[in-house]
């Protein structure tokens, strides 16, 4: 699958870093590199996590760490490689992290926060983002997650309903709207048309109450 956002050399370093990343800290991968190993669409540069507060200290004695309190995350940078670190109590990812971290799965040798909580993640991402490189990212990040055939509406619309998040319904809905096609999936305008239909009845079965 052919990745128009970033350099293979770049993925393939960026993959390194996080294999050996995870021989030596305790953390919850979200963002780019989980949404592939769900997807296996397209792979990221950037490396995205959750970790705890005794884990942080351990980053803090490897590496040179910056706290960055507009977008309450601490950063690391390895060469052209950023990895965002966000913290439960502290970091706002949409959903509570303190909760969040608890929804877990195990994805070749990965811990993942469970697909349907990473898709609301990555809904805000979509949502503070926009039209930027990064938001289009977000945009096909979404599209390969919702298009998952073990893709739970229901479960969706449980966290949705639970921690008060129509807004990122609507994001949803809208989102599938207006996308005519993914090429970086495959999918052209007739192939998307068949997907969209059925991705909008489901996302519309399931609507909420504010």
């Amino acid at each position: 699958m052919t990745n128009m956002f970033y350099q293979q050399f770049l993925t393939d370093k960026s993959f390194t870093i996080l294999s050996s990343l995870k021989k030596q800290f305790k953390f919850t991968l979200i963002g780019g590199w989980a949404v592939y190993f769900y997807t296996n669409s397209l792979k990221s540069k950037d490396i995205d996590m959750i970790v705890d507060f005794s884990q942080l200290e351990k980053f803090k004695n490897e590496f040179t760490i910056e706290k960055n309190e507009r977008l309450k995350k601490y950063q690391i940078k390895i060469e052209e490689i950023d990895i965002d670190i966000y913290l439960p109590f502290y970091s706002d990812l949409g959903l509570p992290v303190e909760k969040i971290v608890k929804k877990t799965t195990s994805v070749n040798g990965f811990t993942l926060l469970e697909k349907e909580v990473l898709l609301l993640t990555k809904l805000k991402a979509y949502q503070d983002r926009g039209a930027s490189v990064k938001g289009q990212k977000d945009l096909i990040d979404v599209i390969s997650l919702v298009l998952l055939e073990d893709f739970d509406f229901k479960c969706l619309s449980r966290l949705i309903e639970k921690y008060k998040l129509k807004k990122y319904l609507d994001v949803l809905e809208k989102l599938i709207l207006e996308t005519k096609e993914v090429p970086e999936l495959n999918l052209n305008q007739h192939a998307f048309a068949k997907k969209k239909k059925k991705l909008l009845e489901q996302v519309r079965s399931f609507q909420v109450t504010r």
